[in-house]
C-alpha cells in the first residue's frame, strides 16, 4: 500500500509503503470502543466523595425513645433519611481502571490507524521540523497542507515544532511512543513523519 509524502510546506517528497497489516485492516469498532473506555477510565480522578452516618459531625443521642412515641424507631440525627444525615452507599474514592488485554491494544491501535487511512485521513510528512518556535510560521504551514484538526506524530518531536503547536486550538503533537487510540480518533487527521510511521510500524509487528 502505497502513501504520497509531503512537506511541511506542502511540497512533495515521493511515496512510502504502508504495512498492510496496520493500515490495511477493516476497522473494528468494538475494539476501539473497548480502548478508548479503557483509557479514559484509567485517567478518571475517582476522588468523589461524600460523608456516611459514621463521618457525619454530630451527636449520637437517641433521639427518641424505643417504645411510646407512637413514631419509628430511631437512633440519632445522623442516619440516612435526616436532613444533614450521613449518605447511604454514596460514592468513595476509588480508581475506576480496568484491565485490558495487550493484545486487544495493540490491535485496536492498529485498527485506528487502519480507520484513518480508510477515511482518507492519514497524511505522512518527511519530517516535521522548523526553524524556531513561531505560532505563524507553523500556522501558516497547516494551512497550507489543510489541517486545522489534527495530530502529529513524530519520532522524537521537535522541540521548536512542539512550541509553536501549543498555541494552535485542535492541533496535537505526540512522539511515536504515546500514539493512543483517543488521541488518534479526537482529532480529524493523522499526520505521521516517516520517522514516527517507521517506529509505529516497528512497535506494532
Amino acid at each position: 500500500m502505497k502513501a504520497d509524502v509531503v512537506t511541511i510546506e506542502a511540497g512533495t517528497a515521493g511515496s512510502v509503503d504502508l504495512d498492510e497489516g496496520i493500515f490495511g485492516l477493516e476497522p473494528r469498532e468494538d475494539l476501539l470502543q473497548r480502548a478508548v473506555r479503557w483509557q479514559l477510565a484509567k485517567r478518571q480522578a475517582g476522588t468523589h466523595k461524600s460523608k456516611g452516618r459514621s463521618e457525619v459531625v454530630g451527636s449520637t443521642r437517641k433521639i427518641v425513645r424505643q417504645k411510646g412515641s407512637g413514631g419509628a424507631r430511631h437512633g440519632n440525627r445522623k442516619a440516612p433519611q435526616f436532613r444533614g444525615g450521613g449518605k447511604a452507599f454514596g460514592p468513595v474514592v476509588r480508581s475506576h481502571e480496568h484491565s485490558l488485554p495487550k493484545k486487544v491494544r495493540k490491535l485496536a491501535l492498529k485498527h485506528a490507524l487502519s480507520a484513518k487511512q480508510a477515511e482518507g485521513k492519514l497524511v505522512v510528512l518527511d519530517e516535521a521540523k522548523i526553524a524556531g518556535p513561531k505560532t505563524k510560521e507553523l500556522a501558516g504551514n497547516l494551512d497550507k497542507l489543510g489541517l486545522a484538526n489534527a495530530l502529529l506524530i513524530d519520532g522524537t518531536v521537535d522541540e521548536n515544532l512542539a512550541r509553536a503547536a501549543a498555541n494552535i486550538p485542535n492541533v496535537d503533537v505526540l512522539p511515536s511512543v504515546g500514539a493512543n487510540v483517543y488521541d488518534i480518533l479526537r482529532r480529524d487527521t493523522l499526520v505521521l513523519t516517516k520517522a514516527g510511521l517507521e517506529n509505529l510500524e516497528e512497535r506494532l509487528k
